[in-house]
């Protein structure tokens, strides 16, 4: 057997990866010109590459990193779970961190018997399967049709990209999906001159309210992302807009599904994004940051009411859906440590401490003459660039690679959802980075 090859470099790893490696959300061709990093390793909230250099993870390796990379807690649990059960199929069998996980989760959304996928797709598809499965059980077999919000995100798997309106990821396998409505998006860069973000989130709501007056009896649920629209380009919204269409789901009797998979776990300012409208959906989906950024595990937790609609002697009334590494220990450990270091370091209240002190850091970057919207919920904050061209993002990419810092903007939004540990220096050297890239 070959030796493995040591001290490989930066450029010898990206063109072994161009040419194995079909990157995701990638054209492969524009790697030509913008090759990926070749990271060897992390240290809290920064990326080291092959050559040492180091790069601040501004966006937590797509919103999933939350206390940094190699996190010395999250390593010894996952460590001590490799030396007890590494994986066991979870129909049949059953294990303690699945269990514990699922009592934590349970306590913390007021939801329970949790239902596990390995990403945020599957815990949509499960969400959307659980709730169509429930009104047939029901004897209503008609309410299997789907309502989201315009500009939505939900995944990509095909009853995912149903439910999503990005048209650079859905128009493509229009012919595979299955149709579903979107109602107006309660965004509160759209509000009209002078109107508030909280009226501009009750007139959505209206729209809401007419669509299921006339199709109540045919729509099984309404998905949304809970306050933040991600892929929409962290399009922000008042609370009140989650207030309403719980009352309105209530009053048509139609499912809502809580889509948290990227601003739960403390993402918004609160643990679950949907506390701040005081509210408890039917269905939450979880992933993202459930691990830490460490291991793929995703969530559905929904109502006893539902559970129990699947509770029988027929098989086929059951749920029968499945992964083959649903609940796998090692990510439910991870998981595990993820929520005991919330509740042991306080993270929430010392979150809200830290987005004030960083939002001052930024506030030259508000101020910034290319900037429109500047806006921030929790460890979120975003702008538009007014100005951007064709490229915009790209070339916003690679200014900041040079400051030393990973940031992707999606299109000619900015955002910045940095790990919860980035301290006030490393806020102000991100803030730094992104001013020279405006200007350059």
């Amino acid at each position: 057997m070959p030796e493995r090859t040591q001290n490989v470099g930066a450029d010898d790893w990206v063109a072994r990866s161009r040419a194995a490696v079909w990157h995701p959300c990638t054209q492969m061709k524009q790697l030509e010109a913008v090759p990926p990093l070749a990271i060897a390793r992390g240290e809290g909230p920064w990326l080291i590459d092959t050559d040492g250099r180091r790069y601040f993870d501004a966006i937590s390796s797509w919103w999933v990193n939350l206390f940094g990379h190699c996190n010395p807690r999250i390593n010894a649990a996952i460590t001590d779970q490799l030396g007890k059960i590494e994986h066991v199929m979870l129909a049949g069998a059953t294990h303690a961190p699945v269990v514990e996980l699922s009592e934590r989760l349970g306590k913390l959304t007021g939801l329970g018997h949790a239902f596990y996928g390995s990403d945020g797709a599957s815990a949509t598809e499960i969400a959307l399967k659980m709730s169509a499965h429930f009104w047939r059980n029901a004897g209503q077999a008609e309410k299997n049709g789907f309502i989201s919000l315009q500009n939505g995100y939900h995944g990509e798997t095909v009853g995912a990209l149903s439910v999503t309106d990005i048209p650079l990821f859905k128009d493509t396998y229009a012919p595979l999906l299955r149709h579903s409505v979107q109602v107006p998006t309660p965004d509160a860069r759209l509000a009209e001159p002078g109107e508030t973000a909280e009226a501009f989130a009750l007139r959505c709501a209206d729209a809401l309210e007419a669509h299921l007056a006339e199709h109540a009896a045919t729509t099984a649920a309404f998905i949304v992302e809970p306050l933040v629209q991600g892929a929409a380009g962290m399009a922000m919204y008042h609370p009140v807009y989650l207030t309403r269409a719980r009352e309105l789901c209530d009053q048509y009797q139609v499912h809502l599904i809580a889509d948290e998979i990227a601003v739960g776990f403390g993402r918004t300012g609160t643990l679950f994004a949907c506390e701040q409208a005081g509210i408890k959906p039917d269905f939450i989906c979880l992933s993202k940051g459930i691990t830490g950024g460490y291991l793929p595990l995703s969530a559905v937790l929904t109502t006893d009411a539902v559970y129990a609609m699947f509770y029988g002697d027929a098989t086929a009334r059951g749920f029968l859906h499945s992964h083959s590494y649903t609940g796998n220990p090692l990510a439910c450990r991870a998981a595990l440590a993820v929520l005991d270091i919330f509740e042991s370091d306080a993270v929430i209240a010392a979150n809200r401490s830290k987005a004030a002190e960083f939002t001052k850091l930024l506030a030259e970057v508000a101020a910034h003459p290319r900037v429109r919207h500047f806006r921030h919920r929790g460890m979120i904050w975003a702008f538009d660039v007014a100005d951007a061209t064709p490229g915009f993002a790209t070339r916003f990419h690679l200014q900041a690679l040079a400051q030393g810092v990973f940031i992707r903007p999606i299109g000619h939004t900015v955002y910045v959802m940095p790990p919860y540990v980035s301290t006030a220096d490393e806020m102000a050297m991100l803030a730094a980075a992104i001013l020279l890239a405006l200007s350059a």
